[in-house]
């Protein structure tokens, strides 16, 4: 598997992660009282955005982005839905098609 395809890989479920977080888990903090839920979810995504992190410096030292690039995607990474935008911006530059389910 290339390095960017991992990259791939890690963007979106680190971005679908976030989401989880932001929209399910912290409604269920705040208005249900399930702090745990906030806990488990919170860890994960911690997780998977250190894995982020680690793939975009892989392909960002390996010259396949520029740390311009680099940067954008990591404040991407940030911003809810940011995640599915670097997939855009991925597909118009690489010429490379979205995962899908049944690429797993």
């Amino acid at each position: 598997m290339s390095d960017i395809k991992r990259f791939m890989i890690m963007n979106k479920i680190e971005g679908i992660s976030y989401l989880i977080l932001l929209f399910i888990a912290m409604p269920l903090k705040y208005i249900a009282g399930f702090a745990i839920t906030t806990k488990i979810a919170g860890m994960i995504h911690g997780i998977l955005f250190i894995l982020f992190c680690y793939q975009l410096y892989k392909i960002t030292s390996k010259s396949f982005i520029s740390k311009k690039e680099s940067i954008l995607f990591f404040i991407l990474s940030l911003i809810p839905f940011g995640s599915f935008y670097t997939e855009r911006l991925f597909k118009n530059r690489f010429d490379y098609e979205p995962i899908s389910v049944k690429d797993f």
